[in-house]
């Protein structure tokens, strides 16, 4: 028998553990394929023949902002159309997701996502075969780990 799936809402907090990233606020996007974190002073540079990119994530308005370079190995340079309907080449790499205390392996390509609303966007190839979308709902997987108030008489 397959795993139900769980429930997700528009927007969740997810983290990336290996990004030293607890609960960001995420877009749930099905009309995007690919997921996407706002990245900023991206670098590619290649050691050893493996082509890796060095960038900082989030802005310095942001909570969790750190001025700490994070370098990974590409696994893929993208053509993606951007929200402005352009195309763009993005760097991707493969990193950890956690969200429902469970951890994924999912692929980021890394934007410049400052004029947008939130700075992850979560696309259909990560949320496939794993999650169902429930627009009417916010923050779901969160939801699950709250303690619950006691009812008072």
């Amino acid at each position: 028998m397959k795993p139900k799936k769980k429930i997700i809402g528009r927007r969740e907090n997810v983290s990336f553990p290996g990004l030293d990233l607890i609960n960001i606020d995420a877009k749930i996007d099905t009309g995007a394929y690919t997921s996407s974190i706002h990245c900023k002073d991206v670098t590619a540079t290649e050691k050893d023949g493996q082509l890796q990119v060095t960038f900082t994530v989030l802005d310095e308005q942001h909570p969790q902002f750190s001025e700490k370079p994070i370098t990974c190995p590409v696994s893929r340079i993208r053509s993606v159309k951007n929200s402005f309907g352009q195309a763009e080449d993005r760097y991707c790499i493969i990193t950890t997701i956690a969200i429902y205390n469970q951890q994924y392996d999912i692929e980021l390509s890394l934007a410049d996502r400052s004029l947008m609303d939130y700075p992850m966007l979560l696309g259909r190839k990560a949320i496939r075969k794993r999650f169902l979308v429930d627009v009417s709902k916010l923050n779901c997987a969160q939801q699950i780990t709250k303690p619950k108030k006691k009812q008072t008489k």
